[in-house]
């Protein structure tokens, strides 16, 4: 991705260079995961070679065209064209049959989950935990979604900073996204402010272990919302709807929104409430065991050996 790049521009570009690579590889299936632009963008392209299509996190849906956007249609559009769906739960199982998706579902759980097993380092180290007093806990905050641009973004950080302000014993980590509404408004609000911690993105290594030092974690992400609970990390998650109700029916999530009042309210409970933090912590992850990869190969495994048979 390049600075302002539009979504229109993100597709036409994925397009444009990875067509030449299916049609050299004429490979039996493309894998695509998740429900960016480019995921979209490769399972056209590969639809458009005649080339089967395996989604990885299939199903997922806050049946909420604009949010999260454009990721809601990304996904949507994805399955639509799909051959294999791996699913990383039940519930995303059953929406797939809702929308006439009969055949080729796999429950896999969420592969994130598998990267857990070997990211988690108990003797990592980081720079911007040298900065922090071993004795405070740490927030993890990630904020990026496009829904969330502009005033929910800053009533969220004003609320967070309203909080963590009032206390000597928590300080905040947040990795900022490259995306300048981003930059500008974090740096508006947390800058100058010794509590907050703005740092660049971490890749997965980091980022996994970093969460795995924090007290809790407030993000408007998706994949954090599975691999913190697997880490035994309460959610406060950024936005009005999830795709991921799992999480809030087993208790690892909260969905609290950007409204200033809201943030402020369930963030102080949290931090104020051991009984509410042990309730979250403690809840069974219900987004897989660890194994979804080999859920998956072996699912492709079955489905090429069927296709030669043919």
């Amino acid at each position: 991705m390049r600075p302002r790049q539009t979504l229109t521009e993100i597709t036409i570009e994925t397009m444009a260079k990875l067509e030449p690579i299916i049609q050299k590889e004429q490979p039996d299936i493309v894998l695509v995961h998740g429900d960016t632009s480019s995921a979209y963008a490769s399972a056209l392209v590969a639809f458009y070679n005649r080339v089967a299509i395996g989604h990885v996190e299939a199903g997922l849906r806050t049946w909420d065209k604009y949010s999260p956007y454009p990721e809601e249609m990304n996904r949507q559009m994805i399955d639509d064209l799909a051959d294999l769906y791996f699913a990383p739960t039940q519930t995303s199982a059953n929406n797939l049959k809702m929308g006439n998706h009969l055949h080729g579902i796999i429950v896999t759980g969420n592969t994130a989950i598998d990267a857990l097993r070997y990211t988690i380092d108990h003797s990592y180290h980081h720079q911007v935990l040298d900065e922090i007093d071993p004795d405070k806990k740490i927030i993890l905050l990630t904020m990026h979604r496009r829904e969330n641009w502009g005033k929910p973004m800053e009533e969220t950080f004003k609320a967070i900073k309203e909080i963590v302000d009032q206390r000597n014993d928590i300080d905040v980590i947040y990795p900022v996204h490259l995306n300048p509404k981003v930059q500008a408004v974090a740096n508006k609000i947390f800058e100058n402010d010794n509590h907050f911690h703005l740092i660049s993105p971490l890749d997965v290594v980091d980022f996994h272990n970093i969460m795995s030092k924090s007290l809790l974690v407030m993000s408007d992400s998706g994949g954090v919302q599975e691999e913190a609970p697997a880490l035994h990390k309460p959610v406060l998650v950024l936005r009005d709807t999830t795709e991921r109700p799992e999480g809030i029916t087993a208790g690892t999530l909260k969905l609290i929104g950007t409204q200033f009042n809201n943030v402020t309210k369930e963030l102080s409970s949290l931090l104020n409430s051991p009984e509410e933090y042990n309730k979250m912590s403690e809840a069974q992850n219900p987004y897989g065991d660890g194994h979804a990869s080999e859920r998956i190969l072996d699912a492709i495994a079955k489905w090429v050996a069927t296709q030669k048979e043919l």
